[in-house]
């Protein structure tokens, strides 16, 4: 069973591997779970952040993609709260 709200720390990869990363962490996501958090950094993590903007933006698992609490943090939004 999946946790309602999954972390993911891409600290460190590129762009091919953190897009892997990210496709596991879609497909293990069961209907509990909530959100994904992607913890991309910021200073040179915005490449990573633009990516997932570009690469998740139609992924039909994904209804949308807010930023986090700062800079360095995505979350795809897989099933609203309420």
């Amino acid at each position: 069973m999946s946790a309602p709200f999954i972390k993911v720390d891409l600290h460190g990869l590129r762009q091919e591997e953190a897009i892997r990363v990210i496709d596991r962490a879609i497909a293990s996501a069961d209907p509990s779970t909530y959100q994904i958090q992607l913890i991309h950094g910021y200073n040179r993590g915005t490449s990573l952040r633009n990516m997932i903007y570009d690469e998740y933006r139609y992924e039909k698992k994904v209804k949308r993609i807010i930023p986090g609490d700062n800079q360095g943090i995505t979350i795809l939004v897989l099933k609203e709260l309420f």
